[in-house]
């Protein structure tokens, strides 16, 4: 019990030198730059308290819980030897996750609202809803594909930056055909898509299945994974934006 205190402190310890930047940053230009005081300071106090407790548990719930899961499933499937089983977990995983993802939530519908006063859309509820949630869609299936690619190359042992070169040719390539309006929000969609959620899972993936296939480097061949999450879906949304609009 007392190891596991002391444990959870130095865990809260780390979190508040990681925030800490952050804060003198805010209270630099606050106070030094702007001369305005600190409004609520109390209220700033327990906010920021609660980020770090919350930023502690999260970082610890990934270590004892989804990282292993990841790389032991990893591990499992290797041993199974069925491509097809793998494949499919691997677009499951990438698919599920990306459709939970809060900030891909958030993003799909300040889209919305914005291709809804912009008369690329109805201005109704249902319509703003359906092109949020297959924006959310269309994301979540590139992210999917992405993992079944990623997952391809670690078993094939290809070349990560041929791969990453030919992605990006063919981003190139869309922004030149694809609606103006939808550009911004598929590049914006490969970031957000790579977050809370989808990063521990995915790099778990690949570091387990590098590890499990012997001939593979976990550090050159299980990462990796998070770079085509965050291509993918630029061509995929891109796509999205020529077919509705």
């Amino acid at each position: 019990m007392k190891k596991q205190i002391v444990a959870l402190l130095r865990a809260v310890w780390e979190s508040t030198r990681d925030l800490l930047p952050i804060v003198v940053v805010i209270a630099f230009f606050q106070l030094v730059v702007l001369h305005e005081p600190m409004a609520h300071l109390g209220s700033l106090l327990w906010g920021t308290g609660l980020v770090v407790l919350g930023l502690t548990l999260f970082v610890r719930g990934l270590e004892m819980g989804l990282f292993p899961i990841g790389e032991s499933m990893a591990y499992a499937f290797a041993r199974k030897g069925s491509l097809w089983w793998l494949l499919a977990f691997a677009f499951a995983l990438g698919f599920g996750t990306t459709v939970a993802e809060p900030a891909l939530i958030a993003v799909a519908a300040e889209a919305a609202k914005v291709a809804a006063k912009g008369g690329m859309i109805g201005s109704d509820g249902a319509a703003r809803a359906a092109y949020a949630l297959g924006l959310r869609i269309t994301v979540a299936v590139s992210v999917g594909t992405a993992i079944v690619v990623g997952v391809l190359r670690i078993l094939k042992g290809w070349p990560l930056h041929w791969l990453i070169m030919g992605g990006y040719v063919g981003v190139v390539v869309m922004t030149a055909f694809a609606p103006k309006g939808i550009v911004g929000i598929a590049y914006d969609s490969g970031g957000v898509t790579t977050s809370t959620i989808t990063v521990p899972l995915v790099t778990a993936l690949g570091v387990g299945l590098a590890m499990a296939i012997k001939g593979r480097n976990p550090m050159v061949d299980g990462f990796g994974l998070i770079a085509f999450a965050s291509l993918l879906p630029m061509i995929f949304v891109m796509g999205y934006g020529m077919v509705i609009h």
